[in-house]
């Protein structure tokens, strides 16, 4: 426990997006950095998402809005549960909210955060069985080659990366429960038809 303590610890010190003059096209983070995530030493599935929204960061509390509660309801858990830090982690692409484009909507999540973090986190929970891989950017990384133009396609073959031997943990894709997704969703019955028992089952074997 005493290493992931201390790796929560450096991750909740983190100021790099803020003050480290990257220079180049990465901007600086126009406001205080808040790094949300849950690292477990227990915890057999972890939930790889996007960043935190405003929402988000101003709680502190990981998927604490409207795509928490469709996120809970597709795992088939409740808020107890999905907070119980021997149940999931939660570490996003990257770990503070990135802020908004012109046209309102969350950016993507900062680029600095992945390289400088998430091997160091993933080597300090071997334990995980389980990733869950919400939107392109999470995909992108836990995937690699086996992701799809898509995001779509990558959900839609979803079988291809959770079935395959080499890939340890196994790896689920999903789309981003935000509410922005809701047309996807209706246009994309199979996803809930198809992939939705699957991923309640595994989180069910999981959590016991």
């Amino acid at each position: 426990m005493g290493d992931v303590d201390e790796l929560r610890q450096a991750i909740a010190r983190c100021r790099t997006c803020r003050d480290d003059p990257a220079g180049g096209e990465i901007r600086r983070l126009p406001h205080e950095p808040r790094p949300v995530c849950v690292v477990s030493a227990r915890a057999k599935i972890l939930i790889a998402g996007q960043a935190p929204g405003l929402r988000v960061h101003e709680s502190g509390l990981p998927f604490n809005d409207a795509s928490g509660d469709r996120l809970r309801s597709w795992l088939g858990v409740d808020r107890e549960a999905f907070y119980a830090p021997d149940n999931f982690a939660i570490v996003p692409m990257g770990f503070c909210f990135p802020g908004y484009d012109t046209d309102g909507h969350d950016l993507p999540p900062r680029r600095e955060c992945a390289p400088l973090w998430r091997a160091r986190v993933l080597s300090a929970m071997p334990q995980i069985e389980l990733v869950l891989a919400i939107g392109q950017h999470a995909q992108r990384w836990h995937l690699g080659s086996r992701r799809h133009k898509t995001m779509t396609e990558t959900v839609r073959q979803w079988r291809e990366s959770f079935l395959a031997n080499d890939i340890q943990p196994r790896v689920l894709p999903l789309p981003h429960p935000s509410w922005r997704n809701t047309g996807w969703l209706k246009r994309n019955a199979w996803f809930e038809e198809a992939v939705l028992p699957v991923l309640k089952r595994e989180v069910a074997v999981r959590l016991g």
